[in-house]
Order: C-alpha cells, then sequence, then structure tokens
C-alpha cells in the first residue's frame, strides 16, 4: 500500500484531499471499506487493480467498460442478442464478486438491488450487476475526495416508486388475466 502513494512518471498518484495534500492509500481504502461488502482486503485489492488515478477513466461507464463489467451486444443481420461480459482483470473481477456476494446478504440499497434482479434474471447476472454497482460507487469515491458513502437505503427504490405508472402496470396485468378492472380512490 505505501507503494501506491508514490508518484510514477511525475504524475500526481491520487486525487488532492479537501486540505489540497494528497490522500495516502490507507485513507483512499478505508473510503472504500464504508462499501457494504466491501472489506479492507477488497478495498486493497479493488485500489491495487484500478489505480488512485480516476483521470484515466474519464466516466464510471469507461471504468466499467475497462473492468467488462458491463452487458455487451452481439449483433448478426438484423438481430441483436446479449453475449458475456468477457474476461476482463480476473482479480478485480474476483474481489467484485465477492464483495458483491456480501453485500446480496445485507439491508442495504445494493442487497435490495440484488433481490430485485435475482427475481427475474437469475443469481449470476444479479451479482453482475451488483459489483458493477460497487465499481461505479468506488469510481465517485476515488474522483471526488470530499464525496462520502452514504448509504440510499434497502426502501429506495419503494421510496421512488411512481405511484401512477405502478397503478397501471397492475390493471394491465390483471386485463390480461381476462379480468374487468374498475378503479376507485381511496378516502
Amino acid at each position: 500500500m505505501e507503494q501506491i502513494t508514490a508518484p510514477r512518471d511525475g504524475a500526481a498518484p491520487n486525487p488532492p484531499d479537501a486540505q489540497g495534500g494528497r490522500r495516502s492509500a490507507r485513507a483512499l481504502v478505508e473510503c472504500l471499506d464504508a462499501i457494504p461488502g466491501v472489506g479492507p482486503t477488497g478495498a486493497k485489492i479493488i485500489l491495487a487493480e484500478i489505480g488512485t488515478d480516476m483521470s484515466r477513466f474519464p466516466t464510471p461507464e469507461h471504468l466499467v467498460s475497462w473492468a467488462k463489467l458491463c452487458a455487451r451486444t452481439t449483433q448478426s443481420g438484423p438481430k441483436n442478442t446479449a453475449g458475456p461480459t468477457g474476461k476482463g482483470n480476473p482479480w478485480l473481477k474476483g474481489a467484485l464478486g465477492e464483495a458483491a456476494s456480501a453485500a446480496a446478504r445485507t439491508d442495504t440499497f445494493l442487497g435490495a438491488r440484488y433481490r430485485r434482479i435475482v427475481k427475474r434474471r437469475g443469481h449470476s447476472k444479479a451479482l453482475v450487476a451488483v459489483a458493477r454497482s460497487i465499481l461505479v460507487i468506488a469510481w465517485h469515491l476515488l474522483n471526488d475526495p470530499d464525496t462520502p458513502y452514504r448509504e440510499l437505503g434497502a426502501d429506495w427504490h419503494q421510496r421512488h416508486l411512481n405511484p401512477a405508472r405502478k397503478t397501471r402496470d397492475l390493471v394491465r396485468q390483471l386485463q390480461a388475466l381476462d379480468h374487468t378492472v374498475s378503479l376507485t380512490p381511496a378516502a
């Protein structure tokens, strides 16, 4: 971890902290350790594999693509099919997979995300989606030194649910089952 803080080729190894100095690798590990599922060892592996200089990845999507945690589309003529994500960095994907598996068992936003996706896509794809979310969170934490990790809560999706859309979807489901639906608003 001490070698990570040393600058290479005159480049700054990590972004400045709030006081204008450089954040140490230990401070970055503590910052990444705040993410549910990511422990101190996982944070060290993530930091060692992606580095501290996020200027190489202008957006979190660039980092996700580099790590091969984004969906791939295979096109042949007019037909589009989903393909495997690719190999990527095996050490980073292993650490993120373990972190996603641990986060899936928590009562946090990431755990709720896993439970929402696993119902319709399956265990493996849900773990990859949570690993991708962890990597996006890590990019934001490393890119902006003033950003602490803030847990959104397991009920985030319920709080941001559009009731009119949910009502419309449920009515359509009942009508598809040959039911006549008439709604009256509750007082």
